[in-house]
């Protein structure tokens, strides 16, 4: 591990708004502030909103500055990078904004039901491939509303031509409420004060000419979790492995996206 790398982690270790529990740590117990981050931590009664692969904590602390009637937590493996955000929300006294390092998949050990009013998904990896390890999937949305509150909003911002267009189909498939749905996020008609966040690398695919896509659903129980049959064409850029695959379904050519043969 580098040595800036290491002076990012020792520098959070002594922030107190900074957590980090993986799986050997919690030896299949629950973290200690479960059912009691407004109580212990927050100190308030506001509703909480979690932006799951926080990156680099742009999101968390833009939304953290912007409604300061709601407490804002963080959470990614990667603690180099969470440095950034956390650094800044201490910067700037911020006292609604938490981190957490850990995996999504151990995160139903940090929050308890009906303890989540929000999820906000800043351009996560598509995971074209596997479909399990998508933050967007059922598999995960089963997480979620373990701790989430009834009728909780989940937000999907994304450069992500596939992801988009898989995550709309689920929605669709399990019937849950859609607020928002544009895929053109900056040349739409939708007005809100979020529009005033651009992370990093949401500027960087902009100047590229990509467009940005915003879902925001409701998400509420199943007994029964849909995953769309249909299958979509992979996205042509980004990282190495983004390829093409078959159609099953006719959909118009998007900007965004190549087919197979084109």
């Amino acid at each position: 591990m580098g040595k800036n790398k290491l002076k990012k982690f020792a520098e959070m270790a002594n922030y107190d708004h900074v957590f980090e529990a993986d799986y050997s740590d919690l030896k299949g117990e629950n973290f200690r502030l479960k059912g009691k981050w407004n109580q212990d931590f927050f100190e308030n009664s506001n509703p909480i909103v979690l932006e799951l692969g926080c990156g680099k904590g742009e999101y968390t602390v833009g939304l953290a500055e912007l409604f300061p009637d709601k407490n804002f937590i963080g959470i990614d493996i990667k603690g180099a990078r969470m440095h950034r955000g956390a650094t800044d929300a201490l910067n700037k006294g911020l006292k609604n904004v938490a981190f957490v390092r850990t995996r999504i998949e151990f995160i139903t050990a940090f929050f308890a039901e009906n303890e989540v009013d929000e999820v906000w998904l800043t351009f996560p990896d598509p995971q074209m491939k596997k479909v399990n390890k998508r933050l967007s999937s059922t598999r995960f949305l089963k997480l979620y509303k373990q701790f989430m509150k009834p009728q909780g909003l989940v937000h999907l911002k994304t450069d992500s031509y596939f992801l988009h267009t898989y995550t709309s189909e689920m929605v669709k498939a399990n019937n849950f409420k859609i607020e928002v749905n544009e895929d053109d996020l900056y040349n739409s008609d939708y007005q809100n004060e979020i529009l005033s966040i651009q992370t990093h690398y949401e500027s960087k695919w902009i100047a590229h000419g990509l467009s940005i896509k915003y879902l925001q659903y409701q998400l509420e129980n199943r007994d029964e979790w849909i995953e769309p049959d249909i299958e979509i064409d992979f996205d042509n850029y980004h990282s190495a492995g983004r390829g093409v695959v078959k159609v099953k379904e006719s959909f118009s050519k998007h900007p965004d996206a190549r087919r197979k043969g084109k």
